[in-house]
C-alpha cells in the first residue's frame, strides 16, 4: 500500500527549507502532496494559483510530489486523498506549541491520519517565508533561501508595489 504524507502550508513563497522537508519526507513515505492552504488569516503576497505553478515548477519531473490547493481542514483533504500522515516542520521549541495544538485537534477529527514533525535541517532553522518576503520587499538579497524562480517572482512583485507607489 503506497503511503502518503500530505505537507499542508501558505507557501508564500516557498522556501529552500520547505523543499528540504519535501525531499526528507520523500525517504519516509512513497508520495508527498504539498498542498497550499487559503489561510484567511493571513494577508498573501502571491494568489493561489501564483503559488501553484511556482510550486510545481520547483518539483517538475518529480512524479512522488503532487501540488494541489484545498480550501478547508487538512484532515478533511488527507481523508479525500488516503493520505496516511500530515507532514509538519518545525523549526524550533517556539513551533511546539502550535504545531502540538494543531496535530491534536486533526488527532481529534480523524484518528487514522497521524502527524509526523520533521525537524527544519540547521541551515533552514532562522528561514521563514514571512522573513523572505520582508527582506525581498527591501530589495535584500534572498538568494539561497529560495530558489532562483522564486528569488525572480519575488523581484518582479516588489518591484510593481514600489513602481505604484
Amino acid at each position: 500500500m503506497e503511503t502518503i504524507a500530505v505537507y499542508p502550508g501558505s507557501f508564500d513563497p516557498l522556501t529552500n527549507g520547505h523543499i528540504d522537508l519535501v525531499e526528507r519526507g520523500l525517504k519516509i513515505f512513497d508520495k508527498v502532496v504539498i498542498v497550499t492552504l487559503n489561510n484567511r488569516a493571513k494577508k498573501p503576497l502571491f494568489a493561489v494559483e501564483e503559488r501553484l505553478t511556482m510550486i510545481r515548477d520547483c518539483f517538475k519531473g518529480m512524479d512522488s510530489v503532487e501540488v494541489d490547493a484545498f480550501d478547508g481542514l487538512v484532515v478533511d483533504y488527507a481523508r479525500k486523498r488516503n493520505a496516511n500522515a500530515i507532514l509538519r516542520g518545525m523549526r524550533a521549541v517556539s513551533d511546539f506549541e502550535n504545531e502540538f495544538q494543531m496535530a491534536m485537534f486533526n488527532r481529534r477529527l480523524n484518528r487514522d491520519v497521524q502527524t509526523v514533525f520533521l525537524m527544519t535541517g540547521m541551515r533552514w532553522i532562522f528561514t521563514s517565508s514571512s522573513g523572505i518576503k520582508e527582506v525581498a520587499s527591501f530589495g535584500g538579497d534572498v538568494s539561497g533561501m529560495v530558489p532562483p524562480s522564486i528569488e525572480k517572482k519575488l523581484k518582479e512583485k516588489f518591484h510593481k508595489a514600489y513602481s505604484k507607489g
